[in-house]
């Protein structure tokens, strides 16, 4: 059986997102790339925010990279570095930020990863947020071998 071009999934609140969040951080490991992208309120600060107080065990206050561009925090088994690159005007900069390591080591949050240009790892787990009707509609694609299919089944598990 091929595996899984992508996996969707529908949040209907702020209580879907954050349990998404959750879930991503049982499956990501350090060398991982989360690219959520998706407009201006689609939920991508409130991901990575509630990724990274679940991946820290405890509530901690995560305010938003916009302006500091990137965020670091140690959990338990790996270091999380968290950036919004929203006011990147070109993707030389993002060198600058020291994020071409922590590809390497961390787990990478990215905020408008669009500013990356080529400098997006290969194996990087794209998400798009895109708000609906009645909530956010979530689309995964890309990531390293066999995750999609580790999110496949959990997101099916999960309802």
């Amino acid at each position: 059986m091929p595996a899984p071009q992508s996996a969707h999934c529908f949040l209907p609140d702020d209580a879907a997102t954050t349990a998404l969040a959750e879930l991503l951080a049982l499956h990501l490991r350090p060398g991982d790339t989360l690219l959520l992208s998706g407009g201006i309120g689609a939920g991508k600060t409130h991901l990575a925010r509630a990724f990274i107080q679940a991946k820290l065990g405890r509530a901690e206050d995560v305010p938003s990279p916009t302006f500091t561009l990137v965020q670091t925090y140690e959990a338990a088994d790996c270091e999380i570095w968290h950036a919004d690159l929203y006011r990147l005007s070109h993707p030389d900069e993002v060198l600058e930020l020291g994020l071409e390591s922590a590809f390497q080591t961390a787990i990478c949050l990215i905020e408008w990863p669009d500013r990356l240009g080529d400098l997006a790892p290969p194996f990087a787990l794209r998400l798009a947020l895109s708000i609906s009707e009645d909530g956010r509609d979530a689309v995964f694609t890309g990531g390293r071998a066999g995750l999609l299919d580790q999110l496949q089944a959990a997101l099916a598990q999960n309802g």
